[in-house]
């Protein structure tokens, strides 16, 4: 609560503009019981569980909204820097669609065990029963162990009843799609696509904001305190895509300087970017924010008033609309590999 003063503090000396810089954020960490180490060791974070599953980076998540950790704004939570900057931060399309809500969720996921088989509904059905968006996610492969796999899609045609049939005979992932994963690895999961990442796979989330999940099946695993987790069958079933589709899977790996489209869709657009040289990215020109997601390396940033951050992998760095550019200097010794995201204007 300190920072949070010394925060408001400052920002009201000057609430009617926008002090521009690159943004970071305090990562929300979250123990569950298929959760890992690996978050806490790249993060440096001295944390007694050693079941880190889940570091959310940046979200408007009710009760999980990520707060700044850096420069002026330190201790502001991204949704009052949008009550007071609005399209400032995230464009005038993306404030006038989604208001102080910030659109994205984006997260760092490490299965030591295999998590549940899920499935989120598309924005209609969530708004008409839980009054927020739907869930559409990408996943982007950083590290998966020997044999890694994980579920995505039907592999066969199969009905609703049909499915439900399998989910009583504990057979559900006879009719999915099962990939062994591997760095590099790309899955695009539009809401109501049944899926479930598999034991040591380490990787990047981006999603809409939400955290509305409904588990069909879960391997009749217990908790500590022997009970089984509840099961959402039957919101499930009407939220499921039974269609079967080509494009469940792809791949992409940079070993030179350069960049490439790694998803375009409604909801956002996403490119992986390999820098041994400095580079300029450009932002405004965008018409919206745009996230820089490190997952090799590190870098140093310098935006156009000479504002100076780092970013090394495991981290997250929002840079706002009203920024034109930003340069981007690599490590010497590592080189920077990043993701970076935006919302396209509709």
């Amino acid at each position: 609560m300190f920072f949070k003063f010394d925060a408001l503090i400052l920002y009201s000396i000057s609430q009617d503009m926008l002090q521009i810089y690159p943004l970071k954020f305090e990562p929300i960490l979250f123990s569950v019981l298929w959760g890992g180490t690996k978050i806490k060791h790249l993060k440096g974070i001295e944390i007694d569980s050693d079941c880190i599953g889940e570091s959310w980076e940046l979200s408007a998540v009710p009760g999980s909204v990520s707060v700044i950790s850096n420069g002026v704004y330190k201790g502001l939570s991204i949704q009052e820097l949008l009550e007071q900057f609005g399209e400032d931060v995230v464009g005038s399309k993306v404030f006038e669609e989604f208001g102080t809500t910030f659109p994205l969720l984006i997260k760092f996921i490490d299965a030591a065990k295999d998590l549940s088989i899920q499935v989120h509904p598309n924005d209609v059905v969530a708004q008409e029963r839980h009054r927020c968006l739907g869930k559409t996610e990408l996943w982007y492969i950083l590290e998966a162990q020997e044999k890694s796999s994980l579920y995505s899609g039907f592999s066969q045609a199969v009905s609703k009843e049909e499915f439900l049939d399998k989910i009583k005979k504990n057979e559900v992932v006879d009719v999915l799609n099962k990939f062994y994963t591997k760095r590099g690895d790309i899955f695009y999961l539009p809401a109501g696509r049944v899926h479930s990442i598999g034991a040591g796979n380490f990787l990047v989330e981006i999603q809409q904001t939400s955290n509305i999940t409904y588990r069909v099946y879960d391997y009749d695993r217990v908790d500590k305190n022997g009970k089984k987790r509840e099961l959402h069958t039957e919101l499930a079933k009407d939220s499921i895509d039974y269609g079967m589709y080509d494009d469940y899977h792809s791949h992409l790996i940079l070993d030179k300087q350069g960049e490439h489209l790694i998803k375009k869709c409604d909801i956002f657009t996403a490119t992986l970017h390999r820098l041994f040289d400095e580079d300029i990215m450009q932002v405004s020109s965008k018409g919206c924010f745009t996230i820089l997601i490190c997952i090799d390396g590190s870098a140093t940033l310098v935006d156009d008033a000479g504002n100076v951050e780092t970013i090394r992998i495991c981290e997250t760095v929002l840079l706002p609309y009203k920024m034109n550019s930003i340069r981007i200097k690599p490590s010497e010794k590592t080189g920077v590999e990043f993701i970076s995201v935006y919302v396209e204007n509709k």
